[in-house]
């Protein structure tokens, strides 16, 4: 085995394995039970060797004053069970009405104590992600979904850089104050990305966070990669030919995806693309939608960004739909019908199965992520 041990123990990863794949390992022959083995110490091994980040992963915290911090979130405990290093920590402050500063700030401080309490810290940059990893501790890094708390004031991006943000989607579903830019599921308003927008790109660079442009449509996006010094990341989307097999989610979903041509541009300038899980029903359906991704853009720019939760959904007052915006959603380590052992382990497992090396997976769980990042928190 690797020096790095894998969060899961090799025994544990076997036994479920082995359920899986005939329901009892008493079933199993000696040969079959060498054979399983052999196979879960190339999953174990690529789990413990590279660095694994789900670049958009929700985490649900009160943001209204009074309920801060909220009940007590299992974070580490899930990060580890994923087998993943890292997730990129988000929340969104766009659905509930009010001060969206104040929102803001709310989430920060209720996710500063969650952190306290789960004895996380966030990774600033590529070193202290690479330090969290050799010592064998799962790490976040600070997300935010639409640039609403800003309402005009670039000046509370310095703010937000010294409390930790590292990652900025710039839109998010409903149309800031001060609008930055076209959101894909909105009717066109602005012409894509707005002089706002742009200010806000630049300062981003600046300061160091790495820009997302997930949620902005194709304009926007061109633009956007114009104005951008450094690669940035489209953290959750997929193929608009990668529609699954779920009629009514792919006509929700459809507006949110991108096209082949749009991808490449995308790439072209260094950038990262997520392929999200929402349209795999499936761990395999999902490894399939990551090679249609690869096959179009190369191996160099495609990530793990599933647009899921790792903890519950935060129940919002009144509210009895599941939280914030009213999504009930299966979490990370528990997103297929056959899932038996933890995301990324699931994954990989997956990704093997369909083709791709070890050194592949490494590139596609992290390692372009970790580029990305990289470039954009040296500023």
């Amino acid at each position: 085995m690797n020096k790095l041990e894998p969060i899961w123990s090799r025994r544990d990863f076997l036994t479920a394995v082995s359920m899986a794949a005939t329901g009892s390992a008493l079933m199993l022959s000696p040969l079959a039970i060498l054979a399983m083995d052999d196979f879960d110490q190339q999953v174990a091994k690529i789990v413990a060797d590279t660095l694994g980040v789900d670049t958009h992963n929700h985490i649900d915290v009160p943001l209204v004053t009074a309920e801060v911090p909220g009940p007590k979130i299992e974070l580490a405990a899930e990060i580890k069970r994923s087998g993943l290093s890292a997730i990129c920590m988000t929340f969104a402050t766009d659905y509930q009405k009010g001060d969206g500063y104040e929102r803001f700030l709310n989430g920060l401080n209720a996710m500063d104590e969650q952190l306290k309490i789960n004895g996380l810290k966030r990774s600033l940059n590529l070193s202290d992600l690479r330090n969290a990893h050799k010592k064998h501790l799962p790490t976040v890094i600070q997300s935010v979904e639409g640039a609403h708390f800003l309402d005009g004031h670039l000046d509370r991006l310095t703010i937000a850089h010294k409390r930790g943000l590292r990652l900025l989607t710039l839109l998010h579903d409903s149309d800031a104050t001060v609008p930055l830019g076209d959101v894909f599921t909105n009717s066109p308003r602005y012409g894509g990305l707005t002089p706002f927008g742009a200010e806000v790109i630049r300062e981003c660079n600046r300061l160091g966070i790495l820009v997302d442009l997930s949620h902005a449509n194709a304009e926007t996006v061109t633009a956007a990669l114009k104005v951008a010094g450094s690669p940035v990341l489209v953290s959750h989307t997929g193929l608009d030919t990668q529609l699954g097999k779920n009629a009514n989610m792919a006509r929700m979903m459809r507006p949110r995806l991108i096209s082949k041509e749009h991808a490449r541009f995308v790439a072209a300038t260094g950038s990262v693309i997520g392929v999200w899980t929402h349209l795999a029903d499936t761990s395999i359906e999902y490894a399939q939608h990551i090679r249609a991704m690869v096959d179009v853009v190369g191996i160099d720019h495609v990530c793990i960004g599933t647009d899921t939760k790792l903890t519950p959904a935060y129940p919002a007052p009144g509210d009895q739909r599941g939280g914030p915006g009213g999504r009930v959603e299966k979490g990370s380590n528990a997103l297929w019908p056959d899932q038996k052992a933890g995301f990324y382990y699931t994954v990989v497992d997956a990704l093997l199965k369909t083709g791709f090396t070890a050194a592949e997976i490494g590139k596609i769980g992290g390692g372009n992520f970790c580029r990305v990042f990289a470039a954009a928190t040296k500023s």
